[in-house]
């Protein structure tokens, strides 16, 4: 969809149709929908004052201008309460409108709450942009198009040529951050059959070629060579082989060499990356095991926030590692009982072969060392006990910096990505010792802080400032935002990019 935006009064445009939105207890707009109400006559008012349109979050309303100013339409949208507005409303609002208008050829709006709604131009331009691209995101790769969406040209209006450069700037920000949403959503939501680890590291190669990124795929051979036991123990069950992935950005317009990228201390995000997960030998019951393709939404996101990095051309350096793996039973296949040793020569005592993700993430996380990062974040679909506490509204958030976890934590309420808090208490580790490894991956002992058992399973291989982010609620089927479809949210793009845009006046 072409964006365009542009000087000028709203309701002077040319157009199918014009946006207003509206705060709920509203009898007479002001700003641009006072001006438009004026020249219907009052028609807005009449309508909010009879209680036609309620001005809930998302609610739309249209009604026919029949010449009286330039545009056919005019198409109003509810903001909710003026107390609990922000920009993620504002995605969602948007997300509302684009659905309502998708058969018309060109819609036009103003940056919603850049107004009376108190955001700046840049914050409200990114969120209408982005809540307008993941409002009409569809995921058709393996199936016929529904109903097609017409809408071809979005037009964002300012009356104020002093605030058009930083509508422009939040305009196009808010367009890369949605296309790498959008990816991280179709990486998410492809079958694994046609998405194994090798493809996976496939896409993020032709991703790097596109961006001038730097990309190593280490294949079983070269895991070996790690001692990277954690992915290649997961993985050999499976006919489809593992894969260790890393991509690079550097502020640079060609990669460092290898001492300045050591140099160079950069954040590193890493994504759990199981393509599909079975459980393996702990094998899963079947209902909602076609969901386990969504297993690797972690490894997504990772793939997804490095893209809008390089796109917004951020100073920092910034690392993504993807440990990427299919869980499987067979012959080959881990067992319970099993001892492996992870690359830092800590050794594991299986338990349960569905607790695989912290195993290729053991590996993962000792690899970061190298880069003498300045942090290092994962994202994993953990743990089911995370969804359980936190239901579908909220990542697990586990670190073990004080000022790292704050950073994330504003990041999260700026990008609209919730997460809350949990703890790493030193008893947690009493669960997971072995008496034939140094620890083992899982309690077996019934449901007791199942989030808290693997995230302290993680901290056992980090050296660094870190965060871990249980996203097993928050990465697919979360129906209470207006701008998720079903299937894959994406999630954890629109955070980490967020954080790391705001990395260094944050120090």
């Amino acid at each position: 969809m072409q964006i365009v935006t542009e000087q000028g009064e709203i309701s002077k445009i040319q157009t199918d149709a014009i946006c207003l939105g509206i705060f709920q207890g509203v009898r007479r707009p002001g700003g641009a929908a006072g001006a438009v109400d004026g020249a219907l006559d009052g028609a807005l008012s009449e309508i909010l004052t009879d209680g036609d349109f309620s001005c809930k979050k998302g609610e739309v309303f249209w009604l026919r201008t029949h010449g009286k100013i330039g545009a056919k339409r005019v198409l109003l949208v509810g903001l909710g309460p003026a107390e609990k507005f922000s920009s993620d409303v504002v995605r969602e609002v948007s997300a509302a409108t684009v659905r309502a208008a998708k058969s018309l050829p060109e819609l036009t709006t103003i940056a919603h709450g850049a107004g009376i709604g108190g955001l700046d131009s840049l914050t409200a331009a990114q969120a209408t942009v982005e809540g307008a691209l993941l409002g009409l995101y569809r995921f058709e790769k393996f199936k016929k198009p529904e109903e097609p969406i017409k809408l071809e040209r979005l037009r964002i209006v300012e009356q104020s040529a002093e605030k058009l450069e930083q509508l422009e700037r939040g305009a196009q920000h808010g367009r890369v951050i949605a296309e790498s949403v959008a990816l991280a959503r179709d990486l998410a939501n492809e079958p694994g059959q046609s998405l194994p680890p090798r493809e996976l590291a496939q896409r993020a190669q032709q991703l790097a070629q596109e961006l001038g990124l730097r990309c190593e795929v280490f294949d079983e051979k070269a895991l070996e060579k790690l001692g990277m036991g954690g992915i290649l123990s997961v993985g050999k069950g499976s006919d489809e082989p593992p894969r260790l992935i890393v991509l690079e950005y550097h502020p640079h317009s060609s990669p460092l060499p290898a001492w300045e990228r050591e140099a160079a201390q950069p954040v590193v995000l890493i994504g759990k990356g199981i393509t599909f997960d079975s459980g393996g030998i702990s094998i899963k019951p079947r209902e909602g095991l076609e969901a386990m393709k969504y297993d690797m939404s972690g490894a997504a996101a990772v793939i997804g926030a490095v893209r809008a990095v390089a796109l917004l051309r951020l100073p920092m350096a910034v690392v993504g590692l993807i440990a990427a793996a299919e869980n499987l039973p067979s012959g080959k296949a881990l067992k319970p009982g099993d001892v492996i040793k992870i690359s830092n020569d800590k050794t594991v005592e299986v338990t349960n072969t569905d607790a695989e993700g912290r195993l290729v993430l053991a590996d993962a996380l000792v690899y970061a060392q190298r880069y003498n990062p300045q942090a290092v974040i994962d994202l994993a679909t953990l743990t089911g006990a995370c969804t359980i506490a936190l239901g579908k509204e909220a990542a697990g958030l586990f670190s073990n910096d004080e000022t790292l976890l704050p950073k994330i934590q504003k990041a999260a309420q700026q990008s609209g990505e919730r997460v809350w808090p949990l703890p790493l208490y030193e008893e947690y580790k009493e669960i997971i010792k072995s008496e034939i490894a140094d620890i083992k991956n899982s309690a077996n002992k019934g449901p007791q802080a199942g989030a808290a058992v693997g995230a302290i399973f993680l901290k056992e291989f980090v050296s660094y400032p870190w965060a871990h982010l249980d996203i097993a609620g928050v990465a697919y089927d979360v129906e209470s935002r207006l701008y998720h479809a079903k299937g894959a949210t994406g999630y954890g793009v629109r955070l980490l990019t967020q954080l790391l845009q705001h990395w260094q006046s944050e120090q």
